[in-house]
């Protein structure tokens, strides 16, 4: 172990942990939001949301992501705010933690607070505002790799900071076994296909418009915060691609899209909120400078929710003694009335 990595583990009395925990990240991931309850954070809220979504068929919970209001939480927030998910799910479900900032010091600082914290990995995000060239980008994840052993995730989302991550700077920093898999959320089906060919990452698609396409192109799952209302159909969408039953896939997507594009019809997560808040499993409530569902934005929402909920529940348990059922239930619901393309706007509020 070099000098230079030695000196970071005992930094601030921060050490790393021994071992790192195995996660193939596939799958369908969840990036939560953070309930509040008169300004502070529910926790017994955020964990019955938690324990309900790690039951229903995902792959795993992102915690502190864009979609959780990340940067509206203090450190000790964030902290609270992990410790009360891992407590809900227990050790054997995967959760990430995200991890944002422009500052690779602080950012480095901040990973080291998760050394000891049983993690899938780490969700982290190229510097924002600042645009950094691509060769400080490498240089910025690999001094966050040489301060923890958790796994890595990388998440390119341009439209939020500001700087594309290339897929040779992604190919780059894959040669370090800290880095795992990567969130795209480019929004171009090109940029995605050459990291699956050119790197050796799970690679999930962050732009929920383009989830079908990425899944039936070979990509391995999706960080999603549409699938946070219904995670159980984005679960058997996943299902349906994987067994090679893309007509029943391309069917439950079409049914899918409306209420995914009217969550990214205003900045995330209000709308994602609205719904759950519709549903009784948090309040409608956001911190500055994010603010709730606009009334207008809420009353389309309800009506596509109300569709959404007809959806026959997916389980991934007896699932082959029920597909006729679901398939035909699907035919029947999904009409082109209701279809409207998937037409994705480089926008920041089409992130999770």
């Amino acid at each position: 172990m070099s000098p230079h990595l030695q000196q970071l583990q005992q930094r601030d009395g921060h050490t790393m942990s021994s071992s790192r925990i195995t996660t193939h990240f596939q799958g369908i991931w969840v990036p939560m939001v953070t309930p509040f309850r008169d300004g502070e954070i529910d926790i017994d809220a955020a964990q019955q949301l938690a324990d309900e979504l790690a039951c229903s068929g995902i792959s795993g919970l992102v915690v502190c992501g864009t979609t959780g209001e990340a940067a509206m939480l203090d450190a000790a927030e964030q902290t609270m705010l992990l410790d009360a998910v891992l407590e809900a799910v227990g050790p054997h479900f995967p959760v990430v933690m995200g991890v944002g900032g422009s500052d690779t010091r602080a950012v480095t600082a901040t990973v080291q607070r998760y050394n000891d914290h049983p993690l899938a990995g780490l969700l982290i995000s190229t510097p924002a505002y600042v645009r950094p060239s691509q060769e400080g980008i490498v240089r910025h994840f690999q001094t966050i790799a040489d301060a923890t052993d958790q796994s890595i995730v990388l998440y390119n989302v341009p439209a939020r900071t500001g700087v594309n991550m290339t897929p040779q700077t992604v190919a780059q920093l894959a040669r370090d076994s800290h880095f795992v898999a990567i969130k795209e959320a480019g929004g171009k089906l090109q940029q995605l296909g050459e990291l699956l060919l050119e790197t050796r990452l799970d690679v999930l698609c962050g732009d929920d418009a383009l989830m079908l396409a990425s899944l039936t192109m070979g990509g391995h799952g999706a960080m999603s915060a549409a699938a946070q209302v219904r995670p159980d159909l984005y679960a058997q969408l996943y299902d349906l691609v994987k067994t090679g039953r893309h007509g029943a896939a391309s069917l439950l997507f079409k049914a899918l899209l409306p209420i995914i594009r009217l969550l990214f019809s205003e900045p995330n997560p209000a709308p994602v909120k609205a719904a759950l808040a519709l549903q009784g499993k948090v309040r409608d409530e956001l911190r500055l400078p994010m603010t709730p569902m606009s009334s207008a934005g809420q009353e389309k929402l309800a009506e596509a929710l109300e569709q959404l909920m007809e959806l026959p529940r997916w389980s991934a348990c007896g699932k082959e003694a029920q597909e006729t059922l679901r398939e035909g239930c699907l035919l029947q619901l999904v009409s082109t009335s209701n279809i409207i393309p998937a037409v994705r706007q480089d926008d920041h509020r089409y992130h999770s």
